[in-house]
């Protein structure tokens, strides 16, 4: 897998976030971050429009006005004439409540309650329940180019869905250089220099019935507080290059069920090569951790050398990765059951000659 295959050019930008405590001894960081530096209606309307079953009923012109925030707002304190902190860089939701109220108002009240609410910059407005706007709700949307949205959604499930796809797409991105690989349900990154094996290894993890998602660059959202989402451009996926034979379609050769979308990022296996007297990790006591996009995720560094089967080791990886999330160390249990007969308090099962109680 060569650094140049696939490869293209995005603009990056800094990205700082506060990480959450994360006991280690070495953190590997990804600096470069993009993050989509605007959303606009159409872009929202245009993604979602069969998902949230919307149409367009006024204010075309405007499908260009930028959502400034992820969040939803429902406008009923500024119908009453209330504008402090007021969410003028969100979306406008009116359900029945908001439509019901104007309705009862005559023509004119509506037309100053409405035109204050517009003067303020709003990006759209979505009306919700399938329900008509009000002719001074129209007449507004062309004057200020503020487009309306209509949604046969109810409100509630609107807001549940939309906030959810704004928030993918208001996430920070960065591409990172690597093989993400679905394994026993976790998602695997495996990085490493060019010509190390990544691919080779995730061939072989292929072959035992896991999945690709990403090879050679993968691109990596945070979506919501720190979830990391790995998945693959849609120009290379479910391609892989491997050194010596070139590029192959997994789903050919392995059928469909061998690639998926995108997958939760869970472990970070770093490969090294091998060289003669280098340290490696004999406990797993001291932990490592990569740094991106501000979350930290656990990390384990393999050297790769001659005669090692790097993807049974990547299996037993992610096995020994699963079993720390539930509590269970092996590392730390030794430590312990050492520290115990060192200090001769060691349990009745220990003191067994075998290791363990006597069947």
């Amino acid at each position: 897998m060569s650094d140049s295959f696939f490869s293209y050019e995005d603009p990056l930008d800094d990205f700082s976030a506060e990480p959450p405590f994360f006991d280690e001894v070495e953190t590997e960081r990804i600096e470069t971050v993009h993050r989509k530096a605007s959303v606009t209606v159409r872009d929202f309307y245009e993604s979602a429009r069969k998902r949230l079953e919307m149409e367009l009923v006024a204010g075309e012109k405007g499908l260009d006005n930028v959502i400034g925030e992820k969040s939803l707002n429902r406008p009923a304190l500024a119908l009453a004439g209330y504008f402090k902190h007021f969410g003028n860089r969100r979306l406008q939701l009116f359900g029945a409540g908001e439509i019901s109220y104007l309705s009862d108002l005559r023509p004119e009240t509506q037309k100053v309650l409405l035109e204050e609410i517009f003067a303020k910059g709003i990006p759209g407005v979505i009306v919700s329940r399938g329900l008509r706007p009000t002719p001074s709700m129209i007449d507004l949307a062309e004057a200020f180019g503020v487009p309306i949205l209509r949604s046969r959604m109810k409100s509630k499930d609107f807001t549940a869905e939309a906030t959810m796809l704004l928030d993918q797409k208001f996430a920070p991105i960065t591409n990172i250089h690597g093989t993400l690989i679905d394994v026993r349900g976790k998602g695997v990154l495996i990085r490493g220099e060019s010509g190390v094996g990544k691919s080779e290894c995730a061939l072989a993890l292929i072959e035992r019935g896991y999945t690709l998602v990403a090879d050679d660059y993968v691109t990596v959202k945070l979506v919501g507080d720190d979830t990391l989402i790995g998945s693959s451009k849609e120009l290379n996926y479910g391609f892989m290059e491997c050194r010596g034979i070139g590029i192959i379609n997994i789903a050919s050769m392995f059928g469909i069920r061998a690639v998926r979308r995108a997958k939760t990022l869970d472990l970070v296996v770093s490969f090294v090569h091998w060289k003669d007297g280098m340290e490696e990790e004999r406990t797993g006591l001291a932990t490592q951790a990569f740094e991106v996009l501000g979350r930290r995720i656990p990390k384990i560094q393999l050297a790769v050398r001659p005669g090692r089967d790097m993807a049974r080791l990547v299996e037993v990886a992610v096995m020994v990765h699963s079993l720390r999330e539930m509590g269970h160390d092996p590392a730390q249990e030794l430590n312990d059951r050492l520290i115990r007969a060192m200090s001769g308090t060691a349990k009745p099962e220990e003191k067994q000659g075998g290791g363990g109680p006597v069947a």
